[in-house]
């Protein structure tokens, strides 16, 4: 953290006194410069007000005090969390679903693009019209989708207009030849709002909720922190969500099996300093913001953007993480409403 001694306006003090100079702070590094500041003044110690919350394109990515990005590291354990771990797999390793290069000729991850309040949008079509945010989306014609154009996957689109700060998110979306797409499911989100969905609907996620918020994103890791809970899968849920989420997609009923939008975090005493530089900064956010159960898919899948920059054999230090370093944590304190995404105490 900078740390910056204020002692400018104390120079005639000084002179009359004929105290030393202050010493030069030290130089620091890009990555650190990026952190949070505090300034020193005489006898008194004050931090720096808390950080915004995190940013994409020049846009919040949702509101500083939104549950995506609320702390957790200090809230309860979830009843079940023993139970949780066991049916997602104690045993298993982390995943992290996202890197360079390609895999079956597409990118690694879930990719997202920029657009500006001039694309033009186009009509999409949806499998679930009933429970999606009806077009026109700026889509463009060379959308990035998951797994590449031939993918027979998830096929998540996600656009971010930065004029307007709007967040347009498809799943199993496919490209028409007039221009148009037809996807699964799709939603709209104010990245200025704490607005969640419709209870029972979906979105471009099992969950209901956003997906681009919680993808770990290179540039995050290079500056030295993330600042906001990661996105991860698990084979079997039940039928049931927890707050913030909207939606479900199981018909287990059995109370064993975690809940659409469980938070889960890394055990604080689990030890990071054998791993890299790049995976403490995923290990720390997943203390402190911990990780938010999204879809169905393979045990303990974290989800993130591609990029040329990241290191695949780095990434998969994360293997060595296993579902039992983890609990599950009871965030019902933080609703201040079961319609919004804001969480108390931020």
């Amino acid at each position: 953290m900078r740390k910056i001694v204020v002692w400018l306006f104390l120079l005639p003090l000084l002179a009359f006194c004929a105290a030393p100079p202050a010493p030069v702070a030290p130089a620091i590094s890009p990555a650190v410069a990026a952190a949070p500041t505090s300034t020193f003044l005489p006898l008194i110690t004050r931090q720096a007000p808390a950080a915004s919350g995190p940013q994409i394109g020049g846009c919040p990515l949702l509101p500083a005090d939104n549950i995506w990005n609320a702390r957790i590291d200090s809230l309860p354990l979830d009843a079940h969390s023993a139970d949780y771990i066991q049916t997602i797999g104690a045993d298993t390793g982390l995943h992290p679903d996202f890197g360079s290069g390609t895999w079956d000729g597409g990118p690694i991850g879930i990719p997202f693009d920029f657009v500006g309040g001039s694309q033009p949008k186009v009509n999409v079509t949806f499998d679930y019209a009933d429970e999606s945010d009806p077009g026109p989306y700026p889509i463009p014609a060379d959308a990035s989708i998951e797994g590449g154009p031939n993918s027979d996957g998830d096929r998540h689109v996600l656009v971010v207009d930065t004029d307007n700060c709007i967040l347009y998110e498809l799943y199993y979306a496919w490209p028409q030849a007039d221009g148009t797409w037809e996807a699964g499911s799709g939603a709209v989100f104010d990245l200025n709002s704490n607005a969640l969905r419709p209870d029972g609907w979906t979105s471009a996620d099992a969950a209901g909720l956003p997906i681009l918020p919680g993808l770990v994103r290179y540039e995050e890791v290079a500056a030295g922190e993330i600042r906001h809970a990661i996105r991860f899968t698990a084979p079997q849920t039940r039928a049931a969500h927890v707050w913030p989420a909207r939606h479900d997609a199981s018909s287990l009923t059995d109370a064993a099996y975690p809940p659409m939008g469980q938070r889960f975090r890394l055990k604080a005493d689990f030890d990071i300093s054998g791993f890299s530089p790049q995976v403490q900064v995923i290990l720390r956010a997943m203390k402190t913001y911990g990780i938010i159960l999204a879809d169905n898919g393979s045990a303990w899948f974290l989800s993130g953007a591609p990029d040329e920059r990241w290191d695949n054999d780095i990434l998969h230090e994360l293997s060595q993480v296993t579902g039992a370093d983890f609990e599950a944590v009871d965030v019902s304190s933080l609703m201040r409403d079961p319609d919004s995404g804001a969480a108390s105490g931020h």
